[in-house]
């Protein structure tokens, strides 16, 4: 027989990694920061370590670089033992500047994380990004034109298409 409640669980711990990509992409801090436990710790390595306000203080200067970055997951195993568990999730963390001259920067990683439910809620306790791999190269733009012309463009800010969709806008809100 399934274990509902690993499952339900499993599937809230996903979630909730997929709500940090969201939120980190689309520039939504408040979103980032609701998915932290008070007493959490962030380890970005030599780039930010401490724990959850300060992490998201760091954010907005840590994105200001980028004019859009997108944070893949692919495989994620998680292993639940009652109100705790631990994830290691694949990550792509693709990294674009602005113009004139927009560069890729492509980190191929993982994040290590521990998670506790308290209060019924899933949080990171503590959340650790490991590097294997980086690339950099320029961006093709005329492929960016050619392939981009007739499709709606991504933006890390509030005029990113995903922000007319109500439910998806309120995430930070419903958290």
């Amino acid at each position: 027989m399934p274990d509902w409640q690993e499952q339900c669980d499993r599937i809230a711990i996903i979630d909730l990694v997929a709500r940090y990509c969201r939120g980190c992409d689309r520039r939504d801090f408040a979103l980032v920061r609701s998915l932290y436990h008070d007493d959490a710790v962030d380890d970005h390595g030599a780039m930010f370590r401490g724990g959850a306000d300060a992490f998201v203080a760091w954010l907005p200067q840590a994105m200001a670089p980028w004019e859009l970055t997108i944070h893949a997951i692919a495989t994620s195993v998680v292993v639940i033992d009652g109100d705790r568990a631990e994830g290691e999730h694949l990550v792509r963390a693709w990294h674009r500047t602005y113009p004139p001259e927009r560069t890729e920067y492509i980190v191929h990683g993982r994040y290590l994380d521990r998670y506790e439910r308290r209060d019924g809620a899933w949080k990171f306790l503590h959340r650790q990004l490991v590097f294997d791999h980086g690339e950099v190269r320029a961006v093709d733009e005329d492929a960016m034109a050619r392939l981009g012309a007739e499709a709606s463009h991504g933006r890390a800010d509030g005029d990113d298409p995903s922000w007319a969709f109500s439910l998806l806008a309120g995430l930070s809100r419903a958290t």
